[in-house]
């Protein structure tokens, strides 16, 4: 278990009415950070913590695998996020 996905019942959508990502899940909605969204779009269940980082770090400066994990935490904890 060390990639993640989203969770069942999880979509991450650009809402044109608020103009910004959100994520809709069965416990209702939420708005993540430009940041919480880079990592969601890379949760295919394919790539690896260390993969995500990588490719973030294509995009942005100085990226952390330990900050990358932390993101992911908080998106397991609230059920966005689960890990196969």
């Amino acid at each position: 278990m060390d990639r993640p996905v989203l969770g069942r019942g999880v979509r991450l959508i650009y809402d044109r009415t608020r103009q910004t990502h959100v994520v809709l899940h069965p416990e209702g909605v939420l708005v993540p950070n430009r940041t919480a969204v880079s990592v969601l779009e890379l949760c295919d269940g394919a790539a690896t913590v260390p993969q995500i980082a990588l490719a973030l770090g294509s995009t942005y400066a100085g990226v952390r695998e330990e900050e990358v994990g932390t993101v992911l935490d908080r998106l397991t904890e609230s059920g966005v996020v689960r890990w196969i």
